[in-house]
């Protein structure tokens, strides 16, 4: 998927992400969380196999995702590292999300303190009409950082499943 078409739909998917500020233990105060890391993509059908999310593709509900990550936080009180590796499902707009749990000591919105690498890749359609893999794998990332709420979202570019057979009639050649 085009970056630029990307970054024109991020704005409508992230209202699902319900980021709100931690409770604080003092009446009056609110403080927020210690780190927020959100990793998230689409999956959708590129139904005229064209490479680019055309007029007739869709976006895929119920494809399952491999989802790698790995998280190194650098700060004075940590020297961690964070590895995940978990499937998800997309939900009804073809979205999957991974929340990442908050680390004590990791700012993830200052830049170079946590150094990370994720990688997601297709394991399953959820529509028989639509099952071939097309874009399996993908590591690149399109990196949104929050520094008032400590959140980092990572945004990888689509990946893409594609019919048996191109549909002529609707795609042309």
């Amino acid at each position: 998927m085009n970056p630029i078409t990307l970054l024109l739909l991020l704005p409508f998917f992230t209202q699902f992400l319900e980021v709100e500020p931690a409770k604080s233990k003092l009446p009056g105060k609110t403080r927020f969380p210690i780190s927020q890391i959100s990793v998230m993509g689409f999956v959708y059908c590129d139904f005229c196999s064209n490479n680019s999310f055309s007029g007739h593709s869709y976006f895929l509900p119920g494809a399952e995702v491999k989802v790698d990550c790995m998280f190194k936080a650098l700060s004075e009180k940590t020297a961690e590292q964070i590895s995940l590796s978990v499937n998800r499902t997309t939900n009804k707009y073809g979205m999957y999300k991974l929340e990442i749990p908050s680390v004590d000591g990791v700012k993830c919105a200052e830049d170079s303190v946590v150094v990370s690498s994720c990688q997601a890749s297709l394991i399953g359609s959820s529509s028989s009409a639509c099952n071939v893999p097309g874009y399996r794998t993908t590591s690149n990332v399109i990196a949104i950082k929050a520094r008032k709420a400590n959140l980092c979202i990572y945004s990888f570019n689509a990946l893409t499943f594609r019919p048996s057979k191109r549909d002529i009639t609707l795609c042309g050649n």
